[in-house]
């Protein structure tokens, strides 16, 4: 599994880096901190893109 903040649409709240902060950190906006999100993380991947409230987060399908 693969994802990508678009950073046009993030405000910085931090709710995906309070999910899953092996995967996201936040400085001026979030980003993805992996090429590859870590089978154990998934599920919560999957809940941070859920919550994000303004739909930022994106699964990248290839």
């Amino acid at each position: 599994m693969k994802v990508e903040v678009d950073e046009s649409l993030c405000i910085s709240c931090g709710y995906c880096a309070s999910v899953c902060p092996k995967v996201f950190e936040v400085e001026d906006v979030s980003h993805v901190k992996v090429d590859t999100v870590p089978k154990d993380d998934e599920e919560a991947v999957k809940e941070a893109i859920e919550g994000c409230p303004t739909e930022a987060i994106k699964e990248i399908n290839e």
